[in-house]
C-alpha cells in the first residue's frame, strides 16, 4: 500500500501526476482544512503521513491533533506563515518550503506593478476606456516624474528583495532598504527602522517575510511618512499591510499610488481599491509564470522523495 499524503491546498496538474506516481492523495477540499478534516473518517485521518499545502493555508495544532501519523508538511513556494511551526516541532512534525525558487518571477512582476503605480497606468487606461484621450495632439494628461534618480526603498532584503534592487539599479534608482538584521554583504544604505526607511522613501517595496510580527507593519503612520509622491508596493503578503488605513491614505491624498499583487483577506479585494484610479492591481500571481512552478514543483518532489527514503530533507523550515 502506497502512503497517503494530504493536500491542503490545490496544486498544478504536473505535480499532481508526478506524486501520484509515489503515493495515495487525497485532497484538496472545497471546504477549509479544519472542517474537510472533520469530515473525513478517523480511519482515513489516521493513514496520513505527510501533507502537502501553501504559506496561506491555517495548518494549526487542531489540525495536526487530527492527523496522528504526519511526519511532514511540504509548502509549495517560499511561505510558510499559515503553519504552526511551534506545535509541528512539538509533535516531530518536520516543515519544508521551497525557499528563493519563485524570486526571479517575483521580483519581475514588483517592478511592473511599480512602473504601473508611478506612471499612473491604471488613470492612463481609464482614458483609453472612456474615449477621452484625443491623441498627442490633442489635451496631454498631466506629466508624471520618471523612475529614474527615485529612492527606492525595500522592506525586506530577502531572496526577492534582492533581486527587486538589482533590477531597480538597472533603473538607476537609488536603493536603501529595512530588516530585521543588517546584511553586510549588501551594498545599499541600511535603515534601522521601517519609518525611517518610509521618510526617505519615494516608493516603498514590501517584500518581506509574513508573520504575527510584521502584520500591519505598514500602517498609518508609515505610509504618511511616505508622502504625498510617496508610492507602495506589496508583492510580499497582504498582512503585512494595514489595509484600511491603505484605502485611507490613498483616498485622502496622504500617499500618491500603490502596487498590489496581495490583499489582506485574500480573495477578497475591498471595492474601495478596485475603484481607485492610482492603484495597480493583480491576483497574487507574482510567482505565477512556468519557470517559477517548474522550480517550486522540483523542490517539493525532493523533499518528498528525502522523506520517503529517510534521508535528509532538503530544504527543511523546522523539524522534530
Amino acid at each position: 500500500m502506497k502512503p497517503l499524503f494530504l493536500l491542503a491546498a490545490p496544486m498544478g496538474a504536473p505535480l499532481m501526476e508526478r506524486l501520484a506516481e509515489r503515493v495515495e492523495l487525497i485532497g484538496p477540499f472545497d471546504a477549509t482544512l479544519h472542517a474537510a478534516l472533520a469530515d473525513l473518517p478517523a480511519a482515513t485521518r489516521a493513514r496520513v503521513s505527510a501533507a502537502l499545502s501553501i504559506g496561506t493555508v491555517a495548518f494549526t495544532a487542531d489540525a495536526m491533533d487530527q492527523l496522528p501519523a504526519l511526519r511532514l508538511i511540504a509548502c509549495l513556494g517560499s511561505g510558510f506563515e499559515g503553519v504552526d511551526l511551534e506545535a509541528a516541532g512539538a509533535r516531530g512534525i518536520a516543515v519544508t518550503h521551497s525557499p528563493a525558487v519563485n524570486a526571479p518571477s517575483v521580483a519581475d512582476l514588483a517592478i511592473g506593478l511599480m512602473i504601473e503605480s508611478v506612471r499612473q497606468m491604471p488613470a492612463a487606461r481609464r482614458r483609453l476606456s472612456s474615449g477621452t484621450w484625443k491623441g498627442n495632439t490633442g489635451e496631454r494628461s498631466m506629466p508624471v516624474r520618471g523612475l529614474t534618480g527615485r529612492r527606492l526603498g525595500i522592506y525586506g532584503l530577502g531572496a526577492i528583495g534582492t533581486r527587486i534592487a538589482a533590477r531597480a539599479s538597472a533603473m538607476e534608482m537609488e536603493i536603501a532598504y529595512h530588516n530585521r538584521q543588517r546584511r553586510w554583504s549588501a551594498p545599499y544604505p541600511y535603515f534601522d527602522s521601517l519609518l525611517a526607511l518610509a521618510q526617505w522613501s519615494d516608493v516603498l517595496m514590501v517584500a518581506v517575510r509574513a508573520g504575527p510580527a510584521n502584520r500591519h507593519a505598514v500602517n498609518a503612520e508609515v505610509l504618511a511618512a511616505l508622502g504625498t509622491d510617496g508610492h507602495v508596493v506589496n508583492i510580499a503578503r497582504g498582512s503585512v499591510i494595514d489595509e484600511s488605513a491603505l484605502i485611507v491614505a490613498l483616498e485622502r491624498g496622504v500617499i500618491a499610488g500603490a502596487g498590489l499583487d496581495v490583499f489582506e483577506h485574500e480573495p477578497n479585494v475591498p471595492a474601495a481599491l478596485l475603484a481607485l484610479p492610482i492603484v495597480a492591481l493583480s491576483p497574487h500571481i507574482g510567482g505565477n509564470t512556468f519557470e517559477a512552478h517548474a522550480a517550486m514543483e522540483a523542490c517539493v518532489l525532493a523533499n518528498v522523495d528525502a522523506f520517503l527514503a529517510g534521508r535528509t530533507l532538503p530544504t527543511p523550515i523546522s523539524g522534530g
